[in-house]
């Protein structure tokens, strides 16, 4: 569970425009991830400044990176960012589940259940 620090460094993180692309980015591109050289261009830095927005956002616990070969891989860190959407929304509601209801339906529409949580 994400605590409050970790909380304030994720989103200092995010609240700059390139990094906060980098991160949409590399959500929509799924676990697989973008290879520097498309994430750069996707994003609109250049490789440099690319490094230097995914050094902030891996400080932070939002972006991994691996190595293929020469390239390099980047990824959104989903237990991270779920973590933080959990923060925010943890103590929601007051016993009124309407008010959550927006991004539970969101969250199903792009991530429908799977397996047993399907059939429940």
């Amino acid at each position: 569970m994400i605590e409050e620090r970790q909380a304030i460094a994720a989103f200092a993180a995010l609240g700059q425009e390139h990094r906060l692309r980098i991160v949409r980015a590399l959500v929509t591109a799924g676990p697989e991830g973008l290879a520097a050289g498309a994430l750069a261009g996707e994003v609109g830095v250049s490789g440099t400044n690319l490094s230097f927005h995914v050094k902030e956002l891996s400080h932070a616990g939002l972006v991994q990176s691996r190595r293929e070969g020469r390239s390099v891989i980047y990824s959104a860190a989903y237990p991270a960012l779920s973590g933080l959407i959990e923060f925010l929304m943890r103590d929601c509601c007051q016993g009124r589940p309407e008010v959550c209801d927006p991004a539970v339906t969101a969250l199903a529409t792009c991530c429908p259940p799977t397996g047993d949580a399907a059939r429940a």
